[in-house]
């Protein structure tokens, strides 16, 4: 989303400051391209208005060993032993073979001398979009930030759910405001994944290599369990997984009659900052709404938390030189919308020059190749959201 949001002290001020590290500057610098693309006033207008937004084993005992050998003429008695039988260790989850990424919190993140990988949905390529096994995965392979959407259930829980319904990822239909949360957490949420796309429900059965594990009609993979592939709360997430940053989107849903539910949205924002407050979350996330209007809602009940610019707010600097949030220091966008190439060398180094970080978030899955990703770094990204974390330029966090 063009305007959604995201380590040493010398080099680089925390983001209230509005700091952006040195050597990030000078590598931006190395990778420009002389050629400047831009395109109208206009277009800019319409393509911004259209695109801002777009965007969680069984321990065999040990036993003591005590026979008693019994027979018709003799009754013999073994005598007891104290070797024990040696334990069956369950495998490890793998959640717990996590190791904390380099950057922690947001600070961090503005200081590395490498571009930020945030893995879209836990990397909804590579595994169930917004499942605890796609963040997993992903923190597992190197992702600095977990990107994820939230919206609240029927009975009030801040869900971690993208769409407007239940219907492209589970077997289930209607909106996600419909549900209570302990209905949603019952729902497959890896039944559609069939992998390398955003979701494709027209393939064989057995191209869904992941469906049924949530119900129990397969095994999960070692390290995991059936609650893995469910829908989540935000709550578990930030719990969960302490040391990454994490970038969420407020979702704006739809009502019953398709209308736009700001009061849902802003029911949501004020949760998001209650929950933020209580897990200790204010230095390791990043906010972002598509609407400004949620925007303050959220930065009036939380004032301390780093944020992106809303759609209005973000078109106004783009077109207009307008001011932002002092809070906004990470602008998202598309390379290219419509045709039109959205991310020019101006826009990256207005922004650089203003101390504000660019995340690319992709927007066609041909751009979805570690080719294209470092044809990105060259240009100056900060950070590549994106849905295949395996395919992430290096260095990375893993490496």
């Amino acid at each position: 989303m063009f305007g959604e949001a995201k380590r040493s002290e010398s080099s680089v001020r925390g983001w209230q400051d509005g700091g952006m590290s040195t050597n990030r500057k000078s590598r931006h610098s190395s990778f420009r391209h002389s050629s400047l693309h831009r395109f109208s006033a206009i277009a800019a207008a319409v393509v911004l208005s259209s695109i801002v937004g777009a965007c969680s084993g069984d321990d065999a005992s040990s036993t003591s060993v005590a026979e008693t050998v019994a027979s018709t003429d003799v009754a013999t008695t073994v005598p007891t032993t104290d070797a024990a039988v040696p334990e069956t260790e369950a495998p490890m989850a793998a959640i717990d073979q996590i190791v904390a990424p380099e950057a922690t919190t947001v600070t961090d993140l503005l200081a590395l001398d490498r571009p930020a990988i945030i893995a879209h949905a836990g990397g909804d390529f590579d595994w169930p979009h917004s499942t605890m096994y796609a963040f997993t995965q992903a923190a597992l392979n190197g992702a600095d930030v977990l990107e994820m959407d939230v919206m609240l259930s029927s009975d009030g829980v801040l869900m971690v759910q993208h769409d407007n319904t239940v219907d492209r990822l589970t077997n289930n239909t209607g909106l996600v405001s419909s549900y209570t949360a302990a209905e949603l957490e019952a729902m497959d949420n890896a039944y559609w994944f069939s992998g390398g796309v955003w979701s494709d429900h027209e393939l064989a059965d057995d191209a869904y290599i992941y469906r049924g594990i949530r119900t129990g009609d397969q095994p999960a993979p070692e390290g995991f369990n059936d609650d893995d592939f469910r829908m989540v709360t935000f709550e578990e997430v930030s719990l969960a997984f302490p040391n990454h940053v994490l970038d969420v989107e407020i979702k704006i849903p739809e009502s019953a009659t398709g209308e736009v539910d700001l009061v849902s949205a802003k029911a949501a924002a004020k949760e998001l900052a209650r929950l933020i407050k209580e897990t200790g979350r204010e230095k390791s996330i990043v906010v972002v709404s598509f609407s400004d209007e949620i925007m303050t809602e959220f930065r009036n009940a939380i004032p301390d938390v780093a944020t992106s610019p809303g759609q209005d707010s973000l078109v106004n600097w783009y077109l207009a030189g307008g001011a932002l949030d002092s809070r906004d220091v990470i602008m998202q966008a598309p390379p290219v919308y419509e045709g039109v190439e959205v991310l020019t060398q101006e826009t990256f180094d207005r922004a650089h020059a203003e101390n504000r970080a660019v995340w690319v978030w992709m927007n066609d899955s041909a751009q979805e190749t570690t080719e294209f990703y470092n044809k990105l770094v060259a240009l100056g990204a900060d950070g590549l959201l994106i849905s295949s974390p395996t395919k992430a330029p290096e260095p990375s966090n893993a490496s």
